[in-house]
């Protein structure tokens, strides 16, 4: 007698998971491994249906009233497009100034932008507008920290001890704010007592600084002190790692070269380290030679 084939122990069962309800059982394992594995209800409630939340004696406890329903449970239909760069409010000094800065087509509107600003603090102290000095179209910008004493009187940048360093400084590779050097600050105005400035006091100066560089268009950027440094590259770290190395500013469509340096008043405190200006200066220098800046000064005077 031929032996019977063997018993499968299980038997096909094509049909034990149609494709039809794989979707819903996977749903399910989802909200049971999320945690949602207890029922609240034996009907599904549509939350956004005003006319399906009950209130019956299933959902609520008995004497309760119904719960009323928040203002954001109804959808509106048509909600007013919101603009994408709203205009600045009366108390943001920081928008209005960005506002203000971008409207300015030439340096000259920017400099009567910046004296008929009221949004910074450090103006109601402040005798003057500081706004720069040198040549513009020279293409080597010098950017300082704020104004001190002397420069708040005579509405000029650098014009006390640090200026007068800073003018032999120039001199020693070639230059001369009468003739191929534009300098400015930071700061418009003078911080009481030469402090430096607070975030907030930056933040509002900062519109009109970008402004003024791209206006100004620079070839390259020189940043003198820490808090130029600071406030121009976003960068943390302290003057004595920062200077000495090329970094780069995006300016008019194109990678401008900034080197940071000492500020000359620290120099006028610390004149051992008037070393490391000077080997700056130098590749300041050569820089400026690798660019032909120099030579361009001379042929358009």
């Amino acid at each position: 007698m031929d032996a019977a084939p063997a018993f499968p122990y299980h038997l096909p069962m094509p049909q034990s998971n149609p494709d039809c309800i794989r979707a819903p059982l996977s749903a399910l394992q989802w909200l049971v491994e999320a945690g949602a594995d207890e029922a609240v209800g034996d009907e599904p409630v549509n939350r956004f249906n005003h006319a399906s939340v009950r209130s019956g004696p299933e959902l609520l406890e008995a004497g309760a009233s119904p719960l009323p329903l928040r203002p954001s449970a109804a959808r509106p239909k048509n909600l007013p497009a919101q603009p994408v760069t709203p205009a600045a409010s009366d108390g943001d000094q920081i928008g209005r100034a960005m506002e203000i800065a971008a409207a300015c087509g030439t340096l000259a509107e920017l400099k009567a932008a910046l004296e008929a600003f009221e949004g910074c603090p450090l103006k109601k102290h402040a005798t003057r507008t500081v706004f720069a000095d040198g040549v513009p179209d020279r293409r080597i910008l010098f950017i300082g920290e704020a104004p001190g004493r002397e420069e708040d009187i005579a509405g000029l940048p650098f014009v006390g001890r640090a200026g007068k360093l800073l003018d032999r400084m120039l001199a020693s590779i070639g230059l001369d704010r009468k003739s191929n050097v534009y300098i400015t600050n930071i700061l418009n105005w003078r911080p009481p007592s030469n402090r430096d400035p607070t975030p907030e006091e930056a933040a509002v100066c900062l519109p009109f600084l970008r402004r003024h560089i791209e206006l100004a268009a620079p070839r390259i950027i020189v940043l003198l002190g820490a808090i130029a440094s600071r406030h121009v590259m976003g960068r943390s770290e302290g003057i004595m790692r920062l200077r000495g190395s090329w970094l780069e500013y995006f300016v008019c469509g194109r990678m401008v070269p900034v080197m940071p340096t000492l500020h000359p008043a620290y120099l006028l405190r610390r004149p051992l380290e008037k070393r490391l200006a000077w080997r700056d200066l130098q590749a300041i220098s050569v820089k400026i030679q690798a660019l032909a800046l120099l030579e361009q000064s001379a042929e358009s005077g």
